[in-house]
C-alpha cells in the first residue's frame, strides 16, 4: 500500500479529519494568521514555520485576506519511523509540543520551500517500485532543514521543572537501548522511582504522546537491525527481545512494520525480473 502524502495552500484545511494521523509542516509566506493549540493561541506571521502532530488538534483557525501559506503533512508513524531513535527529533519532538511554531530566516524559508515543492512534485508518481523510498528521503531532507531551524531556536533547554526532567530521564533510559527486553511502561515507572498513571500522565501532557508510543519508537529501529541479520532465525529474534511467544512477536511485527516477520525479510530480498536477471 502507497504511503499518502498531502500538500494545501488552504490555511484552514491544516485541521481537516483526514490529518488527524499526519504531521503537518505549514509555512506563512505572507500575510498573517492564528490559532490555537494545546489551549494556547498561537500568532504567525511571514517565515513563521509550524509544524503540528495530528493537525486536527488546532482549532479557532484565524487569517488576515493576504495570508498565503504551504504546507505538506505525511502519516506521523512514518516520518517518525525515517529518524534514528536517538536523534534531536525526540527532543526536538517534545519542544514543538511546547511551542509549534518556529520563526525562520530568508534563507532557510527558501529551502524548506524547495523541500516541499519537491515533494509535492513526486507525490503523483505512485506508480514508482520505491514510491515509498523516494518520499522518505525527501521527506527526511525536510525534516533536517527543519531540525536546522528549530535547534536554532532551542539552542538552550531553561526547562528544569520536575516534569520536564522525569521526560529527560525516561529519554536517557529508552536511549540506552533497554527496549530491547523490556516494554512495560510498569518497568519505566519502576527505573524512575514513579507510579505508571504518573509517568504516563506526566509524559502525555509534556509530548503530547504516550509512554507506550516512546517505546515503541525506540523498539522498531532494534526489531529492524535484528530482522536484517540473516544469521538470526525469527525465533532467535523472538527470545532475544523477550516476546511470550512467536505468534505475540509476530502480532507486534505486524503492527509496527505493516507485515510479518518473515513478510518483512522477503521485502528486503532483492527482486528478480522476468528475464531472470535481479
Amino acid at each position: 500500500m502507497k504511503m499518502d502524502f498531502l500538500y494545501s495552500t488552504d490555511f484552514y484545511g491544516m485541521n481537516a479529519p483526514e490529518l488527524s494521523n499526519t504531521c503537518m509542516h505549514l509555512l506563512c509566506k505572507a500575510g498573517e494568521g492564528s490559532f490555537v493549540f494545546n489551549e494556547r493561541c498561537y500568532h504567525i506571521v511571514k517565515n513563521d514555520l509550524v509544524v503540528i502532530p495530528m493537525p486536527n488538534r488546532a482549532s479557532n483557525l484565524a487569517a488576515h485576506a493576504d495570508m498565503e501559506v504551504e504546507w505538506f503533512a505525511a502519516d506521523y508513524r512514518f516520518l517518525q519511523n525515517l529518524l534514528p531513535s536517538n536523534n534531536y527529533s525526540i527532543g526536538g519532538s517534545i519542544s514543538l509540543n511546547r511551542d509549534p511554531v518556529v520563526p525562520l530566516t530568508d534563507e532557510q524559508t527558501e529551502h524548506l520551500l524547495e523541500d516541499m515543492h519537491r515533494l509535492r512534485d513526486r507525490m503523483g508518481d505512485r506508480h514508482l517500485q520505491f514510491y515509498d523510498e523516494l518520499m522518505g528521503s525527501l521527506c527526511l531532507t525536510m525534516m533536517y532543514d527543519i531540525f536546522e531551524a528549530h535547534a536554532q531556536r532551542d539552542a538552550i533547554d531553561t526547562h528544569t521543572d520536575r516534569t520536564s526532567y522525569i521526560v529527560k530521564q525516561l529519554m536517557a533510559l529508552l536511549a540506552t537501548g533497554v527496549s530491547r527486553t523490556e516494554r512495560e511502561v510498569g518497568y519505566y515507572a519502576e527505573r524512575l522511582n514513579v507510579s505508571p498513571k504518573y509517568l504516563s500522565a506526566t509524559i502525555k501532557r509534556v509530548t503530547g504522546h504516550s509512554v507506550t508510543s516512546y517505546i515503541d519508537r525506540h523498539t522498531v529501529p532494534i526489531l529492524k537491525e535484528l530482522l536484517n541479520d540473516e544469521r538470526l532465525s525469527l525465533t532467535q529474534i523472538a527470545e532475544r527481545m523477550n516476546f511470550a511467544s512467536l505468534s505475540y512477536f509476530s502480532r507486534y511485527c505486524t503492527k509496527h512494520l505493516g507485515q510479518s516477520p518473515s513478510v518483512y525479510r522477503q521485502s528486503l530480498q532483492p527482486k528478480q525480473s522476468k528475464n531472470g536477471f535481479k
